[in-house]
């Protein structure tokens, strides 16, 4: 290439630089009024005074309330996760609500079920299974099925009675709930050599990893946010509606979970969906062992 054509593109180069820069100052008055452009316009909700878990949050900490926003900012602005946790809860809130009100847990603890799964039937790459995360190791410490063909961490009712026991021991050691709460992600130990070592009792003083930090804040952000929702933009939610179920007590094997279904006047995909603990297209059962398989008849499935 001979030295003018080189000049020539390096004063392109130069004019195109400054255009593109100028236009980055100045905005480009090209674009009109309808473009994607998004901006947040209003203050995010919060109340005055809140509380968890039955506790009171000290909200005259700035760096309390800076957490709490983070989190109502995150889950807030996720509209299309939220507005699912909206149309499910009256499904899953009640059965969730009974179990904890029978074994002496706050019934705030629902949201830490939504924290940990947003409401849905997940496994996570550590192996946490169902609306409460349970590992492994842990469920069957508590009691709960944990083969290739039942998997009773995503039986609700089941885990939330594990939940429950977890958060009953960890409250003995802490002796409050949000604490407990705390230890849900972090262990029992991890928190209580955390809180020893800065001879610390409430979580709100305590200083420990990101993920613990949020966790908690993330609990409460959901509590505002489902409890309030049009505060934060979520106008007329309507929740889908509850199932008329059925429940089939059975102590024996089941060689063919398909025909059972279709004898119980369902289907299999029924059967399946609402009994996510069945994980095989059998249920083995050479102890006479007891279960519930919750069921709905073909008519229900229709929207009335």
């Amino acid at each position: 290439m001979n030295k003018p054509l080189t000049y020539t593109f390096a004063a392109i180069g130069i004019v195109s630089a400054l255009l593109i820069t100028t236009a980055a100052v100045t905005g480009d008055n090209s674009q009109n009024d309808n473009d994607s452009t998004f901006v947040v316009s209003r203050q995010i909700y919060i109340p005055e005074e809140v509380s968890l878990f039955g506790e009171r949050v000290p909200l005259e900490y700035f760096d309390v309330v800076e957490s709490l926003e983070r989190e109502l900012l995150v889950n807030t602005f996720y509209q299309s996760q939220t507005t699912q946790i909206l149309k499910y809860k009256h499904r899953y809130f009640p059965i969730i609500d009974s179990v904890l009100k029978a074994n002496g847990i706050p019934e705030d603890f629902r949201y830490l079920a939504v924290a940990e799964s947003s409401l849905r039937v997940n496994i996570s790459p550590k192996g946490a299974a169902g609306f409460w995360q349970i590992i492994e190791s842990t469920a069957k410490l508590y009691g709960l099925t944990v083969t290739p063909e039942i998997d009773q961490r995503y039986d609700l009712e089941k885990a939330t009675e594990v939940a429950c026991k977890y958060f009953q021991n960890a409250y003995k050691k802490f002796g409050n709930w949000t604490m407990v709460a705390a230890s849900y992600n972090l262990g029992i130990n991890g928190l209580a050599k955390q809180a020893n070592y800065q001879k610390i009792t409430s979580f709100y003083d305590l200083y420990t990893n990101s993920e613990t930090a949020r966790y908690v804040f993330r609990i409460l952000a959901f509590k505002l946010i489902l409890e309030n929702p049009e505060q934060y933009g979520y106008v007329g939610i309507k929740p889908y509606p509850t199932i008329k179920q059925k429940i089939v007590t059975v102590d024996t094997t089941i060689s063919n979970l398909e025909e059972f279904a279709k004898s119980q006047g369902s289907n299999y995909k029924m059967l399946k969906t609402l009994n996510p603990w069945l994980r095989d297209k059998f249920l083995p059962n050479k102890d006479s062992i007891t279960y519930k398989i919750t069921l709905i008849e073909d008519s229900e499935r229709r929207i009335k």
